[in-house]
């Protein structure tokens, strides 16, 4: 990948300055299957666009984006406000920002596929050049009376061959050729002249030739407003006029904005449109002031992309200036906004629906603070029957639930990784677990309203700290339809709204499970405390409610929770991995060593608390009892790698890495010198999970459980046993490893948190002038 520094920096040389570099960084992507386009897109050719070069992070591609990893013939259109920099230099060219983009359109041809570039620029970047040139070659005397207006066709005359200079210079720098094609409304009106487009088009194409288009404004004065005898009247109508005569079969706008909102991008309100349906959002977007470069504007845009869309070609309009965005776009992220006749559909059919639902997730989350509210008012007794009659509902229907789940699972083997799959299976004594739980929940002390502190402030003035619930829960989670259970009833007994987005591979067992327990709700609890988000809404798309959502929890893969975690203001509460481990000190006892530490490994090797590292005195290796370790694992038909110092003194073949979660029957192997060397080693390469110490020392056990600094630190016993319901919590959440709010399996006392209650008599602050504070604390029970 370091052809993209020589052709930014050979441009840099060209014109000795370099602007907006920032977007010129590259960001890893993704990982995205090969998916078929929707039937119904136009497909012009037979494919033969290798898909794999862009499945990078499945996890972030969208449904309604599949097809854009196999589209061949691509139309990129970029905007005046792209291509120029963002720095107060108005008119000079984003070299950083451009070198991104022919690297990427470069990459389209390496890959098989089709580009063809719409540009726009030529006028303003001419028209700086000419100024410039004017006050290089006039006399001083002359420039008194300097006349700075510039025509505009010379501009676009002079713009056009320094955009082209640049554009070929870049091409060259990355083994690709470009051509220019420049064009008129008038070329268009002959069946001759659009068949000699075609073959001259489809002959560069095959020769793995980039078309570079642009209308020709030094010669034609082309209209700035629609006009029924005009086929094109700006660049983006010139675009979305050549997905139709060259067969594109995907069109994507390129703009200053990251796609069209409902309204000015900058006010508040306004919000991102994903797919857009003329039903739903012609009346609803109101257009702002167009970009101070160029002339197109939104509006010209949203008519050309739909223009194009009902011919069959689906536009994407997103934002140029970000990383890597035309990568992220053919990796099928829910990048801009996309128009498209079959996704329009879809939307109008998911906004019925969810009508019939009770909105979007916005209103959901809404509906459940309300609902929750409800709740806490309840006396505890009627929570406590709810929790009773969701434990009795999972068992009674369970065969249903089960079934469901059956169906999951067959349709999702084969098409996940096993330590996926094994998550997604509900083993029939799960249910039984599950509502065991549950019950006792419905035992345990009531949490809401517990008074944890009261204080005089003065005499008859008393303050109480109370507990409260959070709010509303966001929970996020990816083929563990287990967790669905446990987290609504935590959300019933703490008394928190909940949202759930669950993984499509467990979509039926989710289902199913959601209606058992909404049934059991009622009629004391309404059933709008729980929603599972069942529409396409993105995640991302859920992160940014933060003025609604109090909580996110994500449940998931390693790249899940990091996504989420970058990408919200809401409060995260979670765990991104699982490295756990377990130490056996020169003092263990060997035999309770085996045991413990196969129960760890084994039991179920998917957990997140499963022990992925066993570090083993150095006096074990030379005493010979670490093999004992060794061959208790492999018995269990565990696979072992070798950290370092344990690949070449044992044998081992190398771990992958000193911090790697397996989740599966896999483990690594290392050897240290002592219990100092253990904790270093954990606090390294850990995530600050779960670590065990296997000694009959209590003097090192006590040291290791003080200074080891993870969630949960055991002494002689299984990993496994870092667990809600083991704990004796009820159910869990999941576990958390910030070192904010809570700690290790979260249960209830997790999922609250606190307020003041002041109770006066008429008292007034008056400056502290009349006021005499005791602050004595008085007894919680008064």
């Amino acid at each position: 990948m370091q052809r993209r520094s020589t052709a930014v920096a050979t441009t840099t040389r060209l014109l000795g300055k370099m602007y907006d570099s920032q977007t010129g960084q590259q960001v890893g992507g993704g990982s995205y299957n090969d998916m078929n386009g929707p039937s119904g897109h136009r497909r012009g050719f037979s494919s033969k666009v290798n898909s794999a070069i862009w499945n990078h992070g499945e996890a972030r591609r969208h449904p309604s984006r599949e097809f854009t990893s196999t589209a061949r013939r691509v139309i990129v259109k970029v905007g005046t406000a792209v291509l120029t920099s963002d720095q107060g230099y108005q008119h000079h060219i984003s070299l950083g920002r451009l070198g991104v983009l022919v690297e990427q359109l470069a990459r389209l041809v390496n890959n098989g596929q089709q580009p063809i570039l719409v540009t726009s620029g030529a006028v303003g970047i001419g028209r700086q050049r000419l100024k410039n040139h004017q006050l290089i070659s006039r006399p001083i005397n002359a420039l008194r009376n300097l006349d700075n207006s510039i025509d505009e066709k010379a501009a676009a005359s002079a713009g056009q061959a320094v955009l082209m200079s640049l554009y070929d210079t870049l091409f060259q720098q990355l083994d690709c050729m470009s051509s220019q094609l420049l064009l008129t409304d008038d070329d268009f009106k002959t069946k001759e002249f659009r068949s000699t487009l075609r073959k001259t088009v489809d002959d560069l194409l095959e020769m793995n030739v980039i078309p570079i288009f642009n209308e020709n404004d030094a010669i034609y004065n082309l209209p700035y407003t629609d006009a029924k005898s005009r086929d094109f009247w700006d660049n983006d109508s010139l675009a979305a006029l050549l997905a139709k005569e060259l067969d594109a079969e995907l069109l994507i706008l390129m703009t200053d904005v990251d796609g069209v909102y409902t309204g000015p991008p900058r006010e508040p309100s306004s919000e991102l449109i994903h797919t857009y349906c003329p039903e739903l959002h012609a009346e609803m977007i109101t257009f702002g002031s167009k970009s101070s470069v160029g002339r197109g504007g939104m509006m010209a845009k949203v008519d050309a992309a739909w223009d194009a869309a009902l011919y069959g070609c689906p536009v994407i309009i997103c934002s140029g200036k970000g990383h890597n965005v035309l990568e992220r776009v053919m990796q099928g992220e829910l990048v801009g906004t996309l128009f498209s006749k079959i996704e329009a559909r879809i939307a109008m059919e998911e906004h019925k629906q969810l009508m019939k639902r009770g909105g979007n997730a916005r209103e959901m989350a809404l509906s459940a603070r309300q609902a929750s509210r409800a709740l806490q008012a309840l006396p505890t007794e009627g929570r406590n029957a709810a929790l009773l009659r969701v434990a009795d509902a999972l068992e009674k229907n369970a065969e249903k639930i089960l079934e469901a789940n059956k169906v999951d699972v067959e349709e999702a083997t084969g098409m996940i990784d096993d330590q996926m799959l094994q998550r997604l299976i509900l083993k029939p004594g799960k249910i039984k677990q599950l509502a065991a739980g549950i019950r006792a929940l419905s035992e345990m002390k009531e949490p809401i309203s517990q008074v944890l502190k009261r204080r005089e402030l003065a005499e008859g003035l008393v303050l109480e700290q109370v507990t409260s619930p959070i709010g509303v829960m966001l929970v996020i989670f990816e083929a563990r339809p287990d967790a669905l259970p446990q987290i609504a009833s935590l959300a019933i007994r703490s008394g928190n709204g909940l949202l759930l987005k669950g993984g499509k591979e467990a979509a039926r067992s989710n289902a199913a499970l959601l209606e058992v327990i909404h049934e059991a709700l009622k009629p004391d609890v309404s059933p709008e405390l729980i929603h599972i988000i069942e529409t396409r809404e993105g995640v991302s798309d859920l992160l940014k409610l933060e003025d609604v959502v109090d909580l996110v929890i994500p449940r998931g893969s390693n790249a899940l929770v990091q996504h989420v975690q970058q990408n919200t203001k809401i409060p995260v509460l979670g765990h991104a991995d699982g490295v756990c481990h377990v130490y056996v000190d020169q003092d263990a006892d060997m035999d309770m060593a085996c045991k413990i530490v196969v129960d760890a490994k084994i039991d179920y090797p998917a957990a997140c608390n499963a022990m992925e590292t066993l570090l083993v005195h150095e006096k074990l290796v030379s005493g010979g009892q670490i093999y004992s370790l060794m061959d208790s694992l492999k018995n269990a038909s565990v696979t072992l790698y070798g950290g370092s110092r344990a690949s070449s003194e044992l044998a081992l073949p190398p771990a992958p890495s000193k911090h790697h979660e397996y989740g599966d029957l896999c483990a690594t192997v290392e050897i240290v010198r002592n219990m100092g060397e253990a904790i270093d080693y954990i606090h390294e390469n850990g995530s600050s999970h779960t670590e065990g110490i296997i000694t009959d020392n209590n003097d090192a056990a006590t040291q290791f459980l003080q200074k080891v600094d993870s969630a949960c630190v055991f002494h002689n016993a299984s990993n496994r046993f870092a667990d809600g319901f083991r704990f004796g919590l009820g159910a869990e959440v999941g576990v958390s490893t910030s070192r904010i709010h809570a700690r290790g399996p979260v249960g209830v006392e997790g999922l609250m948190t606190t307020r003041w209650l002041l109770r006066g008599e008429g008292h007034t602050v008056q400056k502290d002038s009349k006021i005499k504070y005791t602050h004595k604390e008085l007894p919680l029970d008064a």
